[in-house]
């Protein structure tokens, strides 16, 4: 089979590999959809990450697809079924398992390997965070699951509530799901964006106010004086990981308000905050990492049960073929800043239709 392979940094290449056969408890999965993610992006530009992948690896983790091969001892899946498999799962036994921060599992199992015909599925995975795809979810939609699953955690553990006011930093594709999971969960949502494009994009996932910060002389005031008697935001959510915007999220937090750090910039960045506001305001500085299996099937329900925008979230379509000129592609828009990509759902198998049933 051919799967993109990740061997350092801009060095993707498409290899022609052995199909995987499954194991013990573990599944193959024919490779539906997969997606082009943040993460990914950040990966191949930097040459590794820390805790998902050490290169030479499969590339890719946000995917969905049809079962092809069951190993021994699996039973609650045959092949022909549609599912969604998360790129990782805990262990439910070290101490923060044990602490409700599954998240953090000590030995947490990550998979990679979505730009691929095929991928296999480890036992860990496939008994805690693989679910099946209702007939009528396409395999790109179901593949969003993953990134979402992170955003809903991140939203739960900032303690928003319906009818507060919160502020999201940044209009990329975890940006754009917090406004929108937001804003379903009846939040007002005032968007910061960096790019005139970006507003249509903040508006339809549900920002109430968009902040252009090419438009205003400054971006605190102007987001402030949205915000009720101008008092600041409920809850500021970064998501664009640099210095400059964790700075603005705790000047522009209300009194008593909640920050969530979400974006994860380079090791070793430094910030400056004002730490007489932090202190005298009563101010929660948090941040949120990854996804637990409760999120995960929170995240799944938004996507099949229709109230998350899917369709208007997956903006572009691709090949397998196509992957390693994608992500180059990706970091030249990057670059120049003229990008209205969401995201990119690769289709590894064109014969094989979304719309595939047992």
């Amino acid at each position: 089979m051919t799967a993109a392979v990740l061997y350092g940094k801009e060095d993707l290449r498409l290899e022609r590999v052995k199909i995987p056969q499954a194991g013990p408890g573990e599944l193959i999965l024919r490779v539906g959809a997969a997606l082009t993610c943040g993460t990914d992006l950040k990966v191949y530009r930097r040459g590794y990450h820390a805790l998902m992948l050490t290169p030479p690896i499969p590339f890719g983790h946000e995917l969905a697809g049809v079962v092809t091969e069951t190993g021994p001892g699996v039973t609650t899946f045959q092949p022909g079924d549609r599912v969604v498999a998360l790129n990782s799962a805990p262990c439910d036994v070290c101490f923060f398992c044990k602490h409700n921060q599954q998240n953090l599992c000590a030995d947490l199992l990550f998979n990679n390997g979505a730009y691929a015909e095929y991928i296999r599925i480890p036992a860990r995975i496939v008994a805690k965070n693989t679910l099946l795809i209702p007939a009528h979810v396409p395999f790109e939609h179901a593949a969003l699951t993953e990134p979402l699953a992170c955003v809903v955690r991140g939203l739960e553990e900032s303690g928003a509530q319906p009818g507060d006011t919160m502020v999201v930093i940044g209009a990329g594709p975890i940006g754009l799901m917090f406004m929108h999971v937001a804003e379903i969960a009846g939040v007002h949502v005032i968007a910061v964006v960096k790019r005139e494009d970006q507003i249509a994009a903040a508006t339809l996932f549900g920002a109430r106010s968009v902040v252009h910060i090419g438009s205003v002389d400054d971006p605190i005031a102007a987001v402030r004086a949205l915000t009720p008697e101008g008092r600041g935001a409920d809850v500021v959510i970064e998501a664009v990981a640099i210095p400059t915007t964790w700075e603005w999220a705790v000047e522009i937090v209300r009194k008593g308000g909640v920050v969530n750090f979400f974006g994860g910039p380079p090791s070793g960045t430094q910030v400056q905050l004002d730490t007489n506001r932090i202190h005298y305001g009563d101010i929660t500085l948090k941040a949120s990492f990854h996804h637990t299996p409760a999120t995960c099937r929170t995240a799944f329900d938004l996507v099949t049960s229709g109230r998350f925008k899917c369709a208007d979230y997956i903006t572009g379509s691709a090949t397998l073929q196509d992957v390693p000129t994608l992500f180059a592609s990706m970091m030249n828009r990057n670059r120049n800043g003229t990008s209205r990509d969401i995201k990119t759902a690769v289709f590894p198998n064109p014969t094989a239709s979304s719309e595939d049933t047992k």
